[in-house]
């Protein structure tokens, strides 16, 4: 027979043909066929499944242990149900009667069942829902695990530990103190619990760690959990924070630099909140600080050298020494560039020269410069570049308010859009300038502490609205190019370049409905100066003035009696 599991079946007469037996296994089973007389009447009271029995062992086989329970027949019990210390022939043991009569016809009996049955009885005897028990871990099973407390219990999965798990098989096989949560008799279950005790363990030693721990003292911590702020670490019972900015005199990004999940780290305590439970960590402090007597060791102006550790959108970190590091700003790394990313000037691991400019001791900073190394060319701007000065210059810019020129590497100029030209209405300053063109600009103001040089091209020329009255007397007939149409008027440019406007109401004396009905762009036309306003930048004319023939002292009255009634209205 090859295991517990076989299925026997026999009459008092024949053996069924599927099993081979061998001679020793053979006699057993005649004897255990019986005489098929009727069980009497206290043998039949007693055999009630479930009821335990005390049982002798008369014989042994390969595969099965023989008992005699003192009922009909003998009982069978497969060998992997003992203990081997257990088999011994006369041997007394307790069995199980789990059948009166099996498929074969004698009784069936269980070491196993017997047990457990006997194990439930104490349990309930001696056990309460919160009594401690000690179990092994014996497989997985949905939702938890399986213990053998000498019958099974439930272990949940929200029960095994107190802190997450990462593998819930690294449970089985072991030894484990549970405490019992749930005692189902009806159902024959019990549920326990591991994580139960450990937090009570836990609570215990926090209280009894919160009562010893000060100020002060070194203490063995065990990473747990690591966050962008800093790290918490088990303290045998308590939880610590080690924050960020304590871990070292060094500037980090993440405490994942320094340390991992399940390090062993001493550290020192800072401050113990009893009250609240919390202590507050501390892994620098075990150094000396190299901040105290930073101001000696490097006074403002000092030249220094070190390596840079790290670039960040507003400039670049370099230590020049261990646990010192400054920052070199974007502002301070070139006279001649507008740095906008520190890449453009260092690299990371860079070994460069700095000047110490300022120092935060309190805050633990450091502001270098690394311009300050070569001379400032705004120094002598002013002496360079003198108001009134003719310069040549490259446009190197534009924006919707000017075009900024570079006078020499590091200096520029701005030539406002005001300042492009006397005579034209400029709205960007494309019209006029292109980036890359060689331009000639006058200096019209130097501010050296800001850093700015206004220039103008429209004073290279004298300034036409100063004499305007004599070169365009009103009443005088002009040539000029239609340059724009709107629905108030048309824009001409003169031959001398300046721009007047031809009103519509003076662009003839015939009914039209719109401009374009009587000129349009590049069209040369002729027309009459009916009105010059030097303050304000303009010149009226009138198509309909020069065609009707109108003399000069009829447009002199005109304008008078204009000003006058705008006068009046005012």
């Amino acid at each position: 027979m090859s295991n517990n599991q076989t299925q026997y079946s026999w009459s008092s007469s024949k053996v069924i043909d599927d099993i081979e037996f061998d001679e020793k296994d053979a006699e057993l089973f005649k004897k255990l066929i019986g005489s098929g007389e009727p069980e009497d009447e206290a043998e039949g009271a007693s055999m009630i499944p479930g009821n335990i029995f005390t049982g002798e062992i008369v014989e042994v086989t390969k595969d099965f242990v023989v008992v005699d329970v003192g009922l009909k027949s003998e009982g069978l019990i497969p060998a992997s149900e003992f203990d081997p210390s257990e088999i011994q022939l006369g041997e007394k043991i307790e069995v199980f009667l789990d059948q009166t009569e099996g498929s074969d016809g004698q009784i069936v009996l269980s070491r196993e069942k017997a047990r457990r049955q006997r194990q439930w009885q104490h349990i309930l005897q001696n056990c309460v829902e919160g009594s401690i028990v000690r179990g092994k871990v014996t497989r997985k099973v949905k939702g938890g695990l399986m213990v053998d407390m000498g019958m099974e219990a439930f272990l949940p999965g929200s029960q095994i530990d107190n802190k997450r798990i990462k593998n819930i098989d690294e449970f089985i096989g072991g030894e484990y103190d549970f405490v019992i949560l749930k005692i189902n008799e009806e159902r024959k279950n019990i549920v326990v619990s591991r994580r139960e005790l450990l937090e009570k363990e836990r609570i215990s030693k926090k209280a009894e760690l919160l009562e010893t721990i000060n100020e002060g003292d070194l203490r063995i911590g065990v990473v747990k959990n690591i966050t962008d702020f800093g790290v918490f670490l088990d303290l045998d019972g308590v939880d610590g924070l080690l924050h960020i900015t304590d871990m070292t005199w060094k500037r980090i990004k993440h405490p994942s630099e320094m340390v991992q999940v399940g390090d062993e780290v001493e550290v020192t305590i800072l401050n113990v909140d009893r009250d609240k439970g919390r202590v507050a960590l501390g892994l620098k402090q075990k150094e000396n600080n190299p901040w105290e007597e930073i101001e000696e060791r490097f006074p403002i102006g000092t030249h220094v050298k070190g390596k840079i550790v790290s670039l960040v959108p507003y400039g670049a970190f370099i230590e020049i020494e261990p646990g010192i590091e400054g920052l070199i700003h974007v502002s301070e790394m070139s006279w001649v560039k507008n740095v906008t990313d520190p890449a453009e000037v260092v690299q990371k691991g860079d070994e460069v020269e700095a000047i110490v400019l300022s120092i935060q001791k309190e805050e633990g900073r450091i502001s270098l410069g690394i311009k300050q190394l070569e001379k400032n060319p705004w120094e002598d701007v002013e002496a360079k570049y003198t108001q009134g000065k003719v310069v040549k210059a490259q446009v190197r810019s534009l924006t919707n308010y000017g075009a900024f020129v570079e006078l020499e590497p590091g200096i520029d100029g701005l030539i406002h859009i005001s300042d492009m030209s006397w005579t034209k209405k400029i709205s960007h300053p494309s019209e006029v300038f292109q980036k890359g063109d060689e331009v000639e600009a006058v200096v019209i103001s130097v501010d050296r502490e800001s850093q700015k040089i206004t220039l103008s091209v429209k004073q290279l020329a004298d300034n036409p609205w100063e004499n305007i009255d004599k070169v365009l007397p009103v009443g005088s007939e002009v040539k000029a190019k239609v340059t724009k149409t709107t629905a108030f008027g048309a824009y001409v440019e003169l031959e001398n370049g300046m721009d007047g406007l031809i009103h519509v109401t003076e662009l003839s004396d015939k009914p039209f409905n719109k401009v374009e009905d009587v000129v349009n762009i590049g069209d040369e036309v002729t027309a009459r100066v009916i009105e010059v306003d030097p303050e304000h930048k303009k010149i009226s004319l009138s198509i309909k003035s020069q065609l009707a023939g109108v003399d000069d002292d009829e447009i002199v009255v005109a304008k008078k009696k204009k000003a006058s009634k705008k006068k009046t209205d005012e």
